[in-house]
């Protein structure tokens, strides 16, 4: 994860894929748990694996929805806390949740960014 630069690169440079049509997908220990965000740019927030995107790519422009995973509060180190296993009760909540992240997928699939955006936002 910590290096998802260099395969967004890879398979951008092989499929020919532009820039404007490539979604990240990340979690966000910011968000709450079960909130989606989707911005056309921005920072990393502190995400090793979108640091290493900005540094593979050369922007920090380019499209990203994350999944907030913050739950009430956490006590442990950040590493810690996003490498744990989920609990059962997590894992149906996430299932839950899913369904309006396909759907944001989908729709920026299908209307691109700005719209998904003002759609979803």
């Amino acid at each position: 994860m910590n290096r998802s630069g260099e395969s967004v690169k890879y398979w951008m440079i092989k499929e020919k894929i532009i820039l404007k049509n490539i979604l990240i997908i990340s979690d966000d220990i910011y968000l709450n748990f079960g909130r989606f965000r989707l911005k056309e740019k921005g920072g990393s927030g502190g995400h090793n694996g979108l640091k290493n995107i900005e540094i593979e790519m050369g922007t920090t422009h380019y499209a990203r929805l994350r999944f907030g995973i913050k739950k009430n509060h956490f006590d442990k180190k950040i590493d810690s806390y996003v490498l744990e296993n989920w609990k059962n009760e997590e894992i149906d909540d996430l299932f839950s949740k899913l369904d309006i992240g396909i759907k944001i997928i989908f729709s920026f699939v299908t209307n691109g960014l700005k719209k998904t955006m003002n759609l979803f936002n």
